[in-house]
């Protein structure tokens, strides 16, 4: 791993955080990787250490990211990852300072479609399933096409399937967390579903979750964007970088979508599969309308196509 990078060389630096820093590397058959080097604080960093290997090499599945190996010597933990050319989601979202961003509205949706079918699959092609339980831009790895693959699992739990929740520890990150998870500590896969319609809302406007200088209204993305539907003003939250704006119809489908991801009754959401649906089907997204219509008149005007 040092020889890879350099001797962990300051300019190989591509992320830091709290679990550590991690660094570029090239390995002696040219592979391009990512190796995290989780910091020596021995308790915490070898729980999050043996969790995520122990999660990842279970996992097989093109938007999710692939482990490639692990380092385990002494105090030094390390996991190598395959390196992602454009690098994070939240990086393009908010840390981009060109004035048309290059995420047009097709590779937002397609990094959209791409994480719902690597968080379907956690939920559904594994037993026990997996709720990954930090869903967050700064998650979202981006290949050279744009493709999304799902990282960081240190915050996994794995659920059988014959319980509905576990009580836990509430992780994850401020503005993403499911309300019902932050009060009770129970979790379950719709969890997640709150978090990814969290990030689709994201997506779609360029905002944080939680913006403290925006005005009061505002400071919330979930409260400010239900607002917007109320008031029939969709149009308006787009995110003002995107270098063309998309239909109309194709806005609030997502817009929809998203609602109904972070309906407050976690029982009300949709799984991650029928979320693919919802994005790639239009004619199962005609079918969701007209259930928002039956369900809610006082949001749903805002999405009559007649």
């Amino acid at each position: 791993m040092e020889e890879a990078t350099c001797g962990l060389a300051p300019g190989n630096v591509i992320g830091e955080g709290g679990y550590g820093v991690v660094y570029r590397g090239v390995l002696r058959d040219n592979t391009a990787v990512a190796i995290k080097n989780l910091h020596n604080n021995r308790g915490q960093a070898e729980k999050d250490f043996r969790m995520e290997v122990a999660m990842i090499s279970r996992v097989r599945h093109k938007n999710l990211v692939s482990l490639l190996g692990y380092c385990s010597e002494g105090d030094c933990r390390m996991l190598v990852y395959q390196y992602m050319d454009n690098s994070n989601l939240d990086k393009w979202l908010h840390h981009d300072d060109s004035e048309i961003s290059p995420l047009t509205w097709d590779i937002r949706m397609r990094i959209l479609i791409g994480t719902a079918k690597g968080l379907a699959y956690l939920h559904e092609g594994l037993e026990p399933k997996i709720v990954h339980r930090d869903i967050k831009s700064s998650n979202i790895l981006l290949d050279r096409h744009w493709n999304a693959k799902v990282s960081d699992f240190g915050l996994a739990k794995l659920l059988c399937s014959e319980k509905s929740f576990v009580n836990t520890c509430v992780m994850g990150t401020f503005g993403y967390v499911a309300p019902e998870y932050a009060k009770t500590g129970k979790l379950n896969e719709r969890s997640d579903v709150y978090s990814f319609g969290v990030l689709v809302m994201e997506i779609v406007t360029g905002r944080t979750p939680v913006d403290y200088t925006r005005l009061a209204d505002e400071v919330n993305l979930v409260d400010w964007l239900k607002h917007m539907v109320a008031e029939r003003r969709v149009e308006e939250v787009l995110d003002p970088r995107l270098p063309e704006n998309p239909p109309s119809k194709a806005l609030k489908r997502v817009v929809l979508a998203a609602l109904r991801c972070v309906d407050p009754d976690g029982s009300q959401r949709p799984s991650m599969p029928h979320v693919v649906h919802m994005l790639e089907d239009d004619q199962i997204l005609r079918d969701e309308l007209k259930l928002a219509r039956d369900l809610s008149p006082h949001a749903s005007d805002s999405y009559d196509d007649r």
